[in-house]
């Protein structure tokens, strides 16, 4: 790690993220490259490496970024509503989600990359980000659905985020994928990530109105 303020190391950190995110709307996970990322920022492409060895770190830390954003919309629904339906939880719960592409497209295509090719202690921070997400959401199943046992909110989470791992290839088709399908006479229906978010979620807690 460089010489230099823990302020100026976060902020070539983010910078670096952000680059990352910026080609990932446009471009493949296998397509972009260090000096892609590098490219895109402010100071030499060799530099990355003082910060990240790989690009499935700068991957990783984009994912644990958009899981803490989450992770801040679910307080947000714990904060403003003192009680919540299983219909109305779950739309709020859709449009938190609504807001998360990178986060759904990561998670479905390309987290075994990410994981596999980061150093131990990225894994472990990306992991307790995620276990804070996790937690944020029992902490919104105890508060609005007091009636759930530890049993019932584990079984919750052991449907949803896989759910969430798979939800993403589900409401998002490139136009070749569309044509294929047209081409093999398979009927596509489109929904959003609202809509089988919230249709989804609403089935999992109808026992707990």
């Amino acid at each position: 790690m460089p010489k230099g303020s823990e302020e100026l190391t976060n902020a070539r950190k983010e910078e670096i993220i952000n680059a990352c995110a910026s080609l990932y709307e446009t471009m493949g996970f296998k397509d972009i490259t260090i000096r892609d990322i590098g490219a895109k920022t402010s100071f030499t492409r060799t530099s990355i490496y003082n910060y990240f060895q790989t690009k499935e770190e700068i991957f990783l830390a984009l994912l644990g970024r958009e899981h803490e954003a989450w992770a801040a919309d679910l307080r947000g629904i714990l904060d403003r509503y003192g009680c919540l339906s299983a219909a109305e939880f779950a739309g709020e719960l859709a449009h938190t989600l609504e807001r998360r592409g990178c986060m759904l497209k990561l998670m479905s295509m390309n987290l075994y990359d990410m994981e596999g090719n980061s150093r131990i202690e990225n894994l472990v921070a990306f992991k307790k980000i995620y276990s804070n997400a996790m937690q944020t959401v029992i902490c919104c199943l105890e508060k609005f659905f007091p009636r759930m046992t530890a049993v019932d909110i584990q079984e919750f989470l052991y449907a949803f985020f896989p759910f969430m791992f798979g939800v993403y290839p589900y409401t998002t088709a490139t136009d070749k994928q569309k044509k294929a399908m047209e081409l093999a006479h398979v009927d596509y229906v489109h929904y959003s990530i609202y809509e089988i978010t919230e249709s989804f979620v609403t089935k999992l807690l109808q026992n707990f109105q």
